[in-house]
C-alpha cells in the first residue's frame, strides 16, 4: 500500500501531440510527462491515484505553450538521475525556448569529453520530463533531427512551435 510520501498522482491533459500522461509525487513535484508510444514513458501503475488537481497550473501553462503564448515554463520537477543525467538535464533546461544545441555542447557544458557525446545522448533520451525539460531543442552535430524518444514527427513539430525548425546549422 502507498504511503502518503510515495504515492504518486496522474492525470492526462490533451494536447496536439496527443493525450500527455503527467505524474507527480506526494507534494504536487511534477515526476513526468509522457506520450503515447514514446519509447521508456510512463504508463499507469496499479496504486497510483488519479486526480486532476496538483496538475492544473502544468495545465494551463501546457496550453499556453502550445498556443504559442508561453516560452518558459514555471514548474517544480522533479526527474529522479543520476548525478551525471542531473547535470545533463540542467544543461538541457538551460536551453532557450526558438533555440537549439548540440549534443556535443551538452557534453562541453557538463564538462564531459568528447567520448562522453554518446553518454549524453543516453542521459537526454532518459529524460522524464518531455516538453517541459526541452530535450527536443538537442540536435546532430551536422543539423540533423536525430532521436527523439516520443518520436521525431513530434520532435519536428515542438521544433516548429518554437520556430527553429529547420534546425540552424
Amino acid at each position: 500500500m502507498n504511503t502518503p510520501t510515495d504515492l504518486t498522482y496522474y492525470t492526462s491533459v490533451d494536447s496536439p501531440l496527443g493525450p500527455l500522461l503527467l505524474t507527480a509525487d506526494a507534494s504536487g513535484v511534477l515526476t513526468s510527462l509522457s506520450m503515447p508510444g514514446q519509447k521508456g514513458g510512463a504508463t499507469v501503475q496499479d496504486g497510483w491515484r488519479h486526480d486532476p488537481g496538483p496538475f492544473r497550473s502544468a495545465g494551463e501553462q501546457l496550453a499556453a505553450y502550445f498556443a504559442a503564448e508561453l516560452k518558459e515554463f514555471r514548474l517544480p520537477l522533479r526527474g529522479d538521475g543520476t548525478e551525471f543525467r542531473e547535470r545533463v538535464w540542467a544543461a538541457v533546461d538551460s536551453v532557450p525556448y526558438g533555440a537549439t544545441t548540440t549534443y556535443g555542447e551538452i557534453a562541453a557544458r557538463v564538462g564531459a569529453s568528447r567520448m562522453a557525446v554518446r553518454a549524453v545522448g543516453g542521459a537526454i533520451g532518459a529524460n522524464p520530463l518531455l516538453i517541459l525539460r526541452p530535450c527536443h531543442r538537442v540536435i546532430g552535430a551536422d543539423g540533423s533531427l536525430t532521436g527523439y524518444a516520443a518520436g521525431l514527427e513530434r520532435k519536428v513539430r515542438l521544433l516548429t512551435l518554437e520556430g527553429s525548425f529547420p534546425a540552424p546549422l
